[in-house]
């Protein structure tokens, strides 16, 4: 069986780089992936120890590493029965720092705005 045809996601038969880029994007849409994705940046962590820091629960945490794994953001590795987390690429790390910045500079916008919340 194909990786794709694993994939929990569905694509159309000949997506465009845009569908491709968005749907890659979306990784940062959920705040609990967001701030996996910033305690990650400080250094691997186990589910373990997400689940503390996060304060969410370990399925919705598993979950959540599950889709971040399978986009490339993050990593793992075994060590016996504990699975520890990283950052897979360096230029995750710059993306989220990226968004800091933006978000300094555009804050009050970006909380006002309606269209990407869905609520326009």
């Amino acid at each position: 069986m194909s990786a794709l045809a694993e994939a929990p996601f569905e694509l159309s038969d000949r997506p465009l780089e845009s569908e491709l880029l968005a749907k890659y994007f979306r990784a940062f849409g959920d705040p609990t992936r967001v701030r996996i994705l910033e305690a990650l940046t400080e250094g691997e962590r186990s589910v373990g120890e997400l689940v503390e820091l996060l304060g969410e629960p370990q399925p919705k945490v598993s979950n959540h590493l599950g889709c971040l794994r399978w986009c490339g953001f993050v990593s793992s590795r075994r060590e016996y029965r504990t699975v520890y987390y990283r950052v897979a690429d360096r230029r995750v790390t710059k993306l989220v720092e990226l968004g800091r910045a933006l978000l300094r500079d555009n804050a009050e916008h970006a909380a006002a705005c309606r269209q990407i919340d869905g609520r326009c």
